[in-house]
């Protein structure tokens, strides 16, 4: 079901397609072992299956939408692993997504907070204003004079003490190159600026040409959130961005976005530039680095966008380059989107579980393609102390690629 008929349809609807996804279930429980707040919290209501037989006493009226219900749903980080190990294929994360948009928003998301993430310009122009006043030197000791549980605490401490790089800048098509068009996002187009950057110079050598869509939001926050209609303006907002690039397929560095992109242009060809980096990998030749690099797999990149594999491949191409992937099942960094301003201290359980992992392997470096989880990770390093700088693995490879393009950049 699109995004489109989700906003139109009436609470009944919702209902009966609720009903259905749930009835797929079997209850074998195979999914409990690889939820992430299974694990933390060993509460069947904390599982997939918990979550299932709520939404489905929710929509046939079985159930009250209770506070204490609803924050059972709204713990869920939407990671997919109970999916890839479901042997009735419920459609789980569709599941949930119905069953969020039946309830509508929770009363406690921090809309204005999650407005703010939403618009990249008025975001870098506080993020420039926040450097000019020193805001890295103070932003700690006032999150402590806010409240544990406060969104904006959570986001002060999230929040890069670099400032945002330049936006992203391509040079002119050459007859013949297949055209890209590239998704910046929100959040993504300042903090993943330099990622975005380095995916542009990797296609380019891989022979592709790359424009830049306008920087807004996808509307992943507030589809998984429960608030349809506001997503389904974002939905339209891309359709019309991508019919007027005249490109041939869609690429987006951040994986958290690509689902929602993939549901809001079905019959487009939505990927992770990884992929098509790794299908052109032997034009690409990488200078050798000698490091030791823990590699954490954002949950949306190994299940939803589906190229870990092809990362993977192109970082063993930088030789000398020790690549070391955190272990993962049941593992989740806690970010999840907006679940780490909504939960800052279930959170910050997933994180430091997640940094306790990397710790083992003793790193030099942490890569992270997603932005969300790369600004989670990378305050909770700040936090314990630890030296390990976090950088999206497109940065490093553009990095060390040889020979790049002359005049690659062109305003």
């Amino acid at each position: 079901m699109t995004t489109m008929l989700l906003e139109k349809s009436p609470p009944h609807a919702h209902a009966g397609r609720i009903a259905a996804l749930a009835d797929q279930c079997v209850q074998c429980g195979l999914c409990l072992p690889v939820c992430p707040t299974y694990a933390l919290d060993r509460n069947e209501a904390e599982s997939p299956r918990g979550r299932i037989a709520i939404a489905s006493a929710l929509a046939r009226g079985l159930a009250d939408p209770t506070a204490e219900l609803r924050a059972h749903l709204d713990h869920c980080l939407g990671c997919l692993n109970c999916e890839t190990v479901c042997p009735a294929q419920v459609q789980y994360g569709e599941l949930l997504m119905e069953t969020r948009a039946l309830l509508g928003p929770s009363p406690q998301r921090p809309r204005w907070l999650l407005e703010l993430v939403k618009r990249p310009a008025l975001l870098r122009f506080l993020r420039r204003l926040g450097g000019w006043l020193a805001l890295s030197r103070w932003k700690g000791p006032l999150a402590r004079r806010l409240p544990a549980a406060s969104p904006w605490r959570a986001a002060l401490l999230n929040l890069p003490s670099t400032l945002p790089a330049a936006r992203v800048r391509t040079r002119h098509a050459v007859r013949g190159q297949p055209h890209l068009a590239l998704f910046p996002g929100c959040v993504a187009s300042i903090d993943d600026a330099e990622a975005q950057q380095a995916a542009i110079t990797l296609l380019q050598a891989a022979g592709f040409a790359v424009s830049v869509l306008p920087a807004f939001c996808c509307g992943a926050m507030d589809l998984h959130g429960g608030a349809v209609e506001t997503a389904e303006h974002a939905a339209q907002r891309v359709r019309q961005a991508w019919d007027a690039s005249g490109a041939s397929q869609l690429v987006a560095v951040t994986p958290g976005c690509i689902g929602t992109l993939r549901r809001a242009l079905p019959g487009v060809n939505v990927l992770d530039p990884l992929e098509l980096l790794a299908a052109h990998a032997e034009v690409l030749h990488f200078r050798p680095l000698a490091r030791r690099v823990a590699l954490h797999l954002p949950c949306t990149q190994v299940n939803v966008a589906r190229s870990d594999d092809a990362l993977l491949k192109l970082l063993r191409q930088v030789s000398g380059l020790e690549v070391l992937p955190l272990p993962r099942l049941p593992h989740c960094c806690g970010a999840a989107g907006s679940h780490l301003l909504e939960f800052p201290a279930r959170a910050a359980q997933l994180r430091d579980d997640t940094l306790r992992q990397a710790a083992t392997l003793d790193p030099q470096l942490l890569l992270s393609s997603n932005i969300g989880c790369r600004l989670h990770l990378a305050a909770g390093i700040d936090a314990q102390g630890l030296p390990w700088p976090t950088r999206h693995p497109l940065t490093l490879l553009a990095q060390q690629l040889e020979q790049p393009p002359s005049n690659q950049e062109s305003p």
